[in-house]
């Protein structure tokens, strides 16, 4: 068996492991074609479709706009021994509407953290304001 086989994640350590991490760096292509990896916090839909949301402006957006292919990464570890990472492939979808937009938004932002249905209300009110001026992006 090689190495690889024995540190591989089964799939249910994987979606564990992307589960409980907070963050993931998306990896956009440059005009230049140089990569353009940014950290991004993020969630999780029922199909296991990664969703982050970012400003319309921004240049992992110009990027994605030009060419859809990403590469996301996924790592934990402080010490080498403890290290480890999962790495998706896919496109990314850009999704303008400012409801759906918010409906990433309120789930990263209450990703792993309990709030009431009146929490949620709330912080939806307060995101609202910033919705309009973001764009989503699912791989």
């Amino acid at each position: 068996m090689s190495r690889r086989d024995q540190i591989r994640m089964t799939d249910e350590e994987l979606h564990d492991f992307i589960a409980g991490s907070q963050t993931i760096i998306i990896n956009s292509i440059g005009k230049d074609g140089v990569p353009h990896p940014m950290p991004m916090w993020f969630g999780v839909e029922g199909d296991d479709t990664i969703v982050m949301t970012t400003f319309r402006k921004s240049q992992k957006v110009a990027n994605l706009r030009r060419d859809p292919r990403v590469s996301l990464l996924v790592e934990d570890g402080t010490v080498y021994g403890e290290l480890r990472g999962a790495v998706i492939y896919g496109r990314a979808e850009l999704i303008d509407s400012t409801e759906r937009v918010l409906d990433i938004l309120t789930a990263v932002s209450t990703r792993n953290q309990p709030v009431d249905d009146a929490g949620r209300q709330a912080l939806r009110t307060v995101l609202a304001k910033t919705a309009p001026k973001r764009i989503g992006i699912r791989v």
